[in-house]
């Protein structure tokens, strides 16, 4: 019918109008759909980022936070003392050494027999270990994060072991994850009128003796580091016509200069310098490889663990 008709024509010139519109608009929208994915893409790539950075970061940090409150109880003079008072946990804990004036925080490692100081940890390169006389003895570092970078204080370590018969424990890792140690009797650092000379006596281990040139009888005039006192670049105290400290960018007990310097400069293993400025034990990886961490401690040589 005519009525039939008209309808259809209006219908069809209607359409024909909208079609552009309509395919323009569902191209915008498939458009603002493609960046909305994309978007949403690079949101999830970020997410996946930041969760690895943060499991990267809490496996090599540790616990965020392993400083342990014991109160005010008593007064601890090490690491020995606080596990025989069935403290076990490793962590950082308050305590003052019998001539120190006042307490302080240094992390106690519980295992391998327990009772452990720690009073030097390299882990990541972190901190910078090139500092100055009055940095090295007050102490430096993160004391807070179970595998922060620090050094105790030469004013500390006298205190701790000037206590007593202490024996010294370094504990090695190298960039293939593989894990050496090196022990010593009678260590000890005298006080600040000393300039903290350092003395220790009989090595055993699996990394070496280089701390008292042991590897070699005639080595020792110049590798040999008891009895040396404590150098930095601006208290030059070593057996060198120049300065250990300075050239080698570390606080240590320099002879001419060293076959051990655990406080050097923080390379990833094999490297290239002016001068062997890297964390090195002499006896396992030679001058030019540095660690990737170390851990120094101390513990009572008479130290018996309480079993409850």
């Amino acid at each position: 019918s005519l009525h039939s008709e008209s309808y259809i024509l209006h219908t069809t010139t209607l359409l024909g109008n909208c079609l552009p519109n309509c395919l323009q608009e569902q191209l915008r929208l498939q458009a603002q759909v493609r960046l909305l994915e994309y978007r949403v893409k690079q949101q999830q790539v970020k997410i996946v980022q930041l969760l690895q950075e943060r499991e990267i970061q809490y496996s090599d940090r540790g616990d965020e936070n392993s400083v342990i409150d014991l109160g005010e109880k008593r007064q601890y003079a090490d690491c020995a003392e606080i596990y025989n008072d069935g403290h076990k946990e490793s962590g950082f804990y308050k305590m003052k050494p019998l001539q120190s004036p006042s307490e302080f925080l240094a992390y106690c490692d519980m295992s391998e027999g327990g009772g452990w100081t720690v009073f030097q940890r390299r882990s990541d390169g972190s901190q910078n270990f090139d500092r100055v006389w009055a940095d090295y003895e007050q102490g430096f570092g993160n004391f807070v994060l179970r595998n922060g970078e620090y050094w105790l204080g030469n004013k500390n370590l006298h205190y701790l072991t000037s206590q007593g018969n202490y024996t010294l424990r370094i504990n090695l890792i190298d960039f293939e994850e593989e894990r050496r140690f090196a022990q010593y009797t009678n260590f000890r650092v005298a006080d600040g009128e000393g300039s903290y000379w350092m003395t220790c006596g009989e090595y055993s281990g699996t990394a070496g003796d280089s701390f008292t040139g042991g590897f070699h009888p005639e080595v020792k005039w110049w590798s040999d580091h008891r009895g040396m006192k404590f150098s930095t670049r601006d208290r030059d105290n070593d057996n060198y016509e120049g300065n250990c400290a300075e050239e080698d960018k570390s606080g240590w007990w320099f002879n001419r200069c060293h076959s051990a310097n655990l406080n050097g400069v923080y390379y990833k293993g094999p490297y290239t310098a002016k001068t062997d400025n890297g964390i090195v034990w002499y006896t396992w990886h030679g001058w030019w490889y540095s660690l990737k961490s170390v851990v120094m401690k101390v513990r009572p040589a008479d130290f018996e663990p309480n079993v409850v």
